[in-house]
Parts: structure tokens; sequence; C-alpha cells
């Protein structure tokens, strides 16, 4: 982690007077309306390493409520303890290159490329190089910015951590959010018999993405069948570990990347490490990680694209002006894949 990511104050651009549009926080508030407005900021300087991108397309996902909310309390070391350290919470960008800095090869001022950089909700964003790649050519700005950390965290799930392989029984919870929708795509392309778990109105999407069986989590228990699993990959699951883990084969693998809580301390971590700790006294695995964030992983799923083996699914795209729409419309569970939040053109 660097110091930006850390929180570093971004530097002015240039002699003090560059500035461009963003959305500002200067307080924590669960209420993004409470605490996003829409201002000026000067434009972020690059350090060695980093690559000013003239944004294009940011998007919001469960990562940018808890930066905004500083929910649980645990991403407070890194957030900020009283007051956010970054301007805003965007993450996950695309765009194209404005300017390189010092140490940067492989990118140009022109380039099309997509990534994560810190402070995303603005004109600008200085990112990392080996955070960013080439943008995949057939997908809008607005799909692109959908796919890093979704993207990546599906990919580390299912491939790396789940070990899926053809012929597998696979499990998705959350099957229709942003993580989900890119789980359930991989799992499929890797051969995989995927049952997706979701709401009503979000099951024909989730087939539609390659899902071989539905359940309506709101009307059937999803744990309650003499189905058992190879890999579970827990999304948006808040199931008890001993339910997931009767649902396994004797060897099958739970990989837990969200099921978050109301508690305000620790917001589901908890269960996430009780899950590693059990797991040191069955022949399950059970699980979970922090996903990576680099360029070879954005080719990866670059590649994916390119083969239309995966596709974002962008539910609605806001204008920077109603970024606290976005987040509002995030959390009210209805979004199906993923929102994005655009930038106004010169």
């Amino acid at each position: 982690m660097t110091d930006r990511d850390a929180g570093a104050p971004i530097a002015d651009g240039g002699d003090g007077s560059e500035t461009m549009a963003a959305v500002v926080q200067e307080r924590y508030d669960a209420g993004p309306e409470a605490v996003l407005r829409t201002g000026r900021l000067p434009r972020p300087g690059l350090r060695p390493g980093e690559v000013l991108v003239r944004v294009r397309a940011a998007s919001v996902d469960r990562g940018t409520w808890h930066l905004m909310a500083g929910m649980p309390y645990a991403v407070r070391p890194v957030s900020g303890m009283r007051r956010p350290k970054l301007p805003n919470p965007g993450r996950a960008v695309a765009g194209v290159v404005e300017r390189v800095g010092p140490d940067v090869t492989g990118f140009a001022p022109g380039d099309e490329v997509y990534g994560t950089a810190p402070a995303a909700f603005a004109e600008f964003a200085a990112a990392r190089a080996d955070r960013i790649a080439p943008k995949p050519t057939g997908l809008t700005f607005e799909e692109a910015a959908t796919v890093p950390i979704s993207g990546l965290t599906a990919l580390q799930a299912v491939r790396d951590k789940g070990r899926i392989r053809a012929g597998q029984q696979v499990l998705i919870t959350g099957a229709a959010g942003g993580v989900g929708t890119f789980a359930v795509q991989i799992a499929h392309s890797l051969g995989a018999r995927v049952t997706a778990v979701a709401s009503s109105r979000k099951l024909d999407a989730v087939r539609a993405l390659g899902a071989d069986r539905v359940i309506d989590y709101t009307r059937e228990d999803f744990l309650a069948g003499p189905q058992r699993y190879d890999a579970i990959i827990d999304i948006a699951g808040n199931r008890g570990l001993r339910d997931l883990s009767r649902a396994l084969t004797p060897r099958g693998r739970l990989v837990i990347t969200g099921g978050e809580t109301d508690g305000s301390l620790l917001g589901g971590t908890d269960r996430q490490l009780r899950a590693q700790l059990l797991s040191l006294f069955v022949r399950r695995h059970l699980g979970t990680f922090i996903a990576s964030e680099h360029a070879d992983g954005l080719r990866e799923l670059t590649t994916l694209i390119d083969a239309r083996t995966i596709r974002p699914v962008v539910d609605r795209a806001y204008p920077l002006t109603e970024a606290a729409a976005a987040v509002r419309h995030l959390l009210d569970g209805t979004v199906i894949g993923k929102l994005a939040v655009t930038m106004p053109l010169d």
C-alpha cells in the first residue's frame, strides 16, 4: 500500500490554479446525501510510478460505502480515524491517460485504461501504473469502470481460492451483485455446474449469465436440500458457518467474500476469521481473502472479456453530480450487477 492509498494528501498538479470537478467528502456518515457533495479540488500531482488518468467513469460498490461511512470501525486505521483521509471514496476507474509520472513505462498520453485509483470520483485520478491496464476495446468506459474491483475479486475467489474445475458443483450466494455476476460467468466458463442464489426479480438475470440452477432465497432455504457442493462462493450470505460447511462435499471449499452484519466494530469480518479458525478442525477448507489489485489480473480479465467469456452487467450510470444517489441506489438492494458514475466531458 502506498502513502497515497493510505490517505496522504493529494498534491496540486501544477501552479495551484489547476482544479477539477470532484465529489468532496469531509466527514463520515452512513447516509450518502449527508456527506457527498460536488465541488472542486486541485488536480492530483504524480509521484514516481504513477499515471494521471482523465476519468471517464468510476464505479460504485460496497467498499465505496465502507469508505464513505467509516464503517465498520475496523476500516478506519486505513481510511482515517476521525475523518476521511481521502477527498472521496471512489476506487475503480476507466479513462484516458493524461500524463505519466517518473519511472513509468508502457503507457502514454491518449491510452485508454482501466483499473483502480484512490479518490476516483473526480475528473482526474492518480493511479499506480501497476494497477491499471489497457481498457478492453469492446467495452464502453462505463462498463470498463465496473470491472476492476468486482472482476478481480470474483476471479480470485472462483479460480484461485475456490479452485473450481470442470464438472464440479458450485453454489454462489449474492449471485446478482457486482462480484456475483462475474463469479457466475467465470465458474460457468470453467465448466462447473453453477447454482446461483438471488432474489425473485433477479433470477432471470443470473440465469442468463450461465447459471444452471437458480434459487430464490426469499422463497426457499438454499441449504435445505440434499445437494452437496464442491465449492461455495459466499458473497452476500449471512448463514451460519456450520450450515455452509454441511452443504459442502467432504473436501469442499467455502470462500467468503462478503456476508456482512450490522456490527459497527467488525461488520462481519469476525465471521470470516471464525471460518479460518474452524477450518483447522475439519477436512473442508473454510476461508476468506483480500483481493489483490494488480495489472496482471486486469489483463486476464481483458482476455476473458475479449473472448466474450465474461461481460460486465451495468444496472445504471449516474452523472458525477448524482454520486450520492448512486450510493443510495446501491444501498437499497435492488441493483443487478454494478453502478457507474460518469464524469462531465469538456
